[in-house]
């Protein structure tokens, strides 16, 4: 009893402390990235705009998720000739699922460099026009933002916190290279595996090799590919110049869209907020005639399936492939699925064009989630408690899926692996299998179990940058430092010196010593 009354009271001191540091409504100017990114960028403008929050939005014309008009939001549209969705586009179409070889990675290691320096280029171009409009910088100036609320995957957010003198909060797991943790905390290559590795955080000595070469990978593209790019739009614009790695490591917020829960333990600082899994809320009923589809499963449940919001549609031979499995199978199935329809369809199977995934994913009905793999998706699996199926496509997919799948909580199949048999027999394992939901379960009690919800924490940290005009205090003086002086080499060479320097010039007397001896000897003899 008195342990309950001592929780309740620190809860309700939380609660007291989140309002009484509430920030009066402050002008938040949002550079957000389209795509999956964006909707999870929308739910936190959502709450900061259900504080009294003035919110502005730049966003292209060509953006196929951020709409124009929004009662959130003002909306400040620059004009783009190409929309980026064309690029996922193209990658996908070459996207090579029959086999893995050297040059199969090679070739797409090449396509997805060129396509994402592409985008960066286009964001630029896109900055560039904001420079050269003076009625617009007018404005953006006039509008006293109080902070620059950014997606670094993009770094065009960054660049323009810079040049109007803004603090800066990041909304954040990738960044312009890599994953965000790289250029921000010591990330030792021997226990922390690079995204796109495909290892956990204990690797054998092959294991580290190909760690390496992963990394190299990101430094190519941050040094040749990326870097030069914003280096051009900086040294142009940002008085003193500067380069895009000292702009993000100059943000004074990081709201990081994982934990660790999720992710492996690793090194961090202090101006790091872990929000993952933020955009997740209790289920909320169903629509009518998807509650009764659902239902009618009985106990045998239900799976869902979805491969996000890039792909539509796998390859017509493993989508026939995948329905005739279902269709064996005695639960009903929820496939969002676009395009033609599988030639082995069953009775049992429902496609759709859009499916509310968290409501669903909360549904006690709900078996086995079918999934890709990407951040919302994985995220929202673990707070509902439910085990996953990973077929990963592209980008960080693959490593998302391995964090749980080490975890006991999914099993992965690769795209190239995908047929009658694998499927069949992964899905009835996790199916019949209750250690998988008994890991998830796990995974979504440690989830929950947090003395401030994420998007709360993530509310305050913003109205606090807002209210003391950034968080320089919690940025470390690391990243000024020169890579001799951080690694302590200086230190090192003096020390060495000044151990040697006594050493060598007592055995240098000892031995002019010795010598002047031997030689008064011999004139005597």
């Amino acid at each position: 009893m008195a342990l309950t009354c001592f929780s309740g009271i620190i809860t309700l001191s939380l609660h007291l402390i989140l309002l009484t540091s509430h920030c009066d409504g402050g002008n938040i100017l949002v550079f957000p990235v389209d795509g999956s990114h964006w909707i999870n960028m929308k739910i936190l403008l959502e709450e900061l705009h259900s504080r009294g929050h003035n919110i502005s939005v730049i966003r292209s014309s060509t953006s196929w998720y951020i709409p124009e008009k929004s009662p959130l939001y003002t909306s400040i549209t620059i004009e783009m000739d190409e929309a980026l969705e064309n690029f996922f586009d193209i990658y996908l179409q070459e996207t090579n699922v029959k086999g893995a070889s050297l040059l199969t990675f090679l070739k797409l290691t090449k396509d997805f460099l060129s396509m994402i320096t592409q985008a960066h280029l286009l964001w630029c171009d896109a900055t560039i026009q904001i420079f050269q409009n003076p009625t617009l910088v007018k404005n953006l100036k006039d509008s006293q933002y109080d902070l620059v609320l950014a997606d670094p995957a993009m770094g065009p957010g960054p660049v323009l916190a810079k040049y109007l003198k803004l603090p800066l909060v990041l909304n954040v797991r990738w960044i312009t290279s890599g994953e965000g943790h790289f250029i921000l905390a010591p990330s030792p290559l021997s226990y922390i595996p690079v995204p796109g590795s495909g290892f956990t955080d204990k690797m054998d000595f092959i294991q580290r090799v190909k760690n390496f070469f992963f990394y190299s990978i990101i430094q190519f593209q941050e040094k040749f590919l990326v870097g030069p790019i914003y280096d051009n739009l900086c040294n142009k614009y940002i008085e003193g110049g500067c380069d895009i790695v000292s702009l993000l490591q100059g943000a004074d917020i990081w709201l990081f869209r994982s934990d660790f829960v999720f992710e492996f333990p690793r090194p961090t600082m202090p101006n790091v907020v872990y929000i993952g899994g933020f955009q997740c809320k209790p289920a909320q009923p169903l629509p009518a005639d998807l509650e009764e589809f659902v239902q009618s499963a009985g106990e045998h449940g239900v799976i869902i399936m979805t491969l996000g919001t890039l792909v539509n549609a796998l390859p017509k031979e493993v989508s026939d492939e995948i329905a005739s499995v279902f269709a064996k199978m005695p639960q009903k199935v929820i496939w969002r699925h676009k395009g033609e329809h599988p030639s082995t369809l069953g009775n049992n199977t429902l496609l759709v064009d859009w499916m509310p995934q968290k409501d669903l994913l909360g549904h006690p009905q709900i078996k086995v989630f079918v999934a890709h793999g990407g951040t919302n998706g994985v995220q929202e699996a673990i707070y509902f408690g439910v085990p996953v199926l990973g077929i990963p496509l592209f980008f960080d997919q693959y490593d998302n899926l391995l964090r749980l799948q080490k975890r006991g909580a999914a099993k992965i199949i690769q795209l190239a692996d995908v047929n009658g048999h694998t499927f069949e027999k992964t899905i009835k394992e996790l199916l019949h299998k209750v250690s998988y939901r008994e890991n998830m379960q796990r995974l979504s009690s440690l989830h929950r179990d947090q003395q401030m919800p994420p998007m709360d924490q993530a509310t305050f940290w913003v109205e606090y940058v807002m209210r003391h005009k950034g968080a320089p205090h919690l940025r470390t003086e690391a990243y000024r430092m020169p890579w001799y002086s951080y690694y302590c080499l200086d230190v090192l060479i003096f020390l060495v010196t000044t151990v040697t320097l006594p050493l060598f010039s007592i055995f240098a007397i000892a031995k002019f010593l010795c010598c002047t001896k031997k030689r008064t000897k011999t004139k005597q003899n």
